[in-house]
């Protein structure tokens, strides 16, 4: 009877732990290097929406950045229009959340 029940316990752990790795892995991870070409503060100030124009294909990437340490960097002006940015996000349905927002000269 121990077998079989820690045999349960055992199948019910992998299999959560395999369906909460695949739901993480299904966020695209993207990287872009571009500089800011505009940025929008939320009127609460918890969210700002800034849109960086890639490199690679030219194209503009708006991206939702909600870190505390990045909207603090806009607020004091070190992180301006103009930047060059590096950033990393994940595409969630239609959004992209900013996971790293930061210069590539550093700051």
């Amino acid at each position: 009877m121990k077998k079989y029940l820690s045999l349960v316990v055992m199948v019910a752990v992998l299999a959560f732990s395999v369906f909460t790795l695949a739901s993480k892995a299904s966020a695209e991870d993207v990287k872009v290097v571009g500089v800011m070409t505009k940025v929008v503060i939320a009127a609460d100030g918890k969210s700002a929406t800034a849109t960086l124009k890639d490199n690679k294909t030219g194209k503009d990437v708006v991206v939702v950045v909600t870190d505390d340490l990045t909207l603090d960097k806009f607020k004091d002006k070190r992180i301006v229009e103009g930047d060059e940015i590096r950033c990393k996000f994940d595409k969630e349905g239609d959004k992209n959340v900013s996971k790293i927002f930061k210069k590539t000269a550093g700051c």
